[in-house]
């Protein structure tokens, strides 16, 4: 499984960004794709989820109502569509991939940079 991300950038607070990720080797059907980041001095944490299988994404509470995740399956990509950002979303963001039973996220992209400026 390969993952590759990309759509980071520098944008102002209140702008978008559109991050996409592009996975081979998979199908998405028999996995769940999520997005990650990590700020710095900070963890990693969970941002997005989705999967097909269950026809069910979930949100970080604090991105809910300003994020979407979505996925072509003809296109094996995962999106995550980022509206009103902030300077808290100032982070290196990863998309991940994990077998639809598993608990951990098995696969990992190289990340993109995401900088808000206030």
């Amino acid at each position: 499984v390969q993952l590759q991300a990309c759509g980071g950038g520098l944008v102002q607070t209140g702008g978008s960004l559109r991050l996409s990720c592009a996975a081979s080797k998979i199908a998405f059907s028999d996995y769940i794709m999520g997005w990650f980041r990590q700020a710095p001095g900070k963890e990693r944490e969970s941002v997005a989820e989705i999967s097909w299988s269950g026809g069910t994404s979930t949100y970080a509470d604090s991105v809910k109502g300003r994020f979407t995740i979505s996925g072509d399956n003809a296109l094996n990509t995962v999106s995550l569509q980022m509206n009103s950002l902030k300077p808290e979303d100032t982070a290196i963001y990863y998309c991940a991939a994990k077998w639809k039973t598993s608990y951990k996220y098995n696969y990992w992209g190289q990340g993109t940079q995401v900088t808000v400026s206030s």
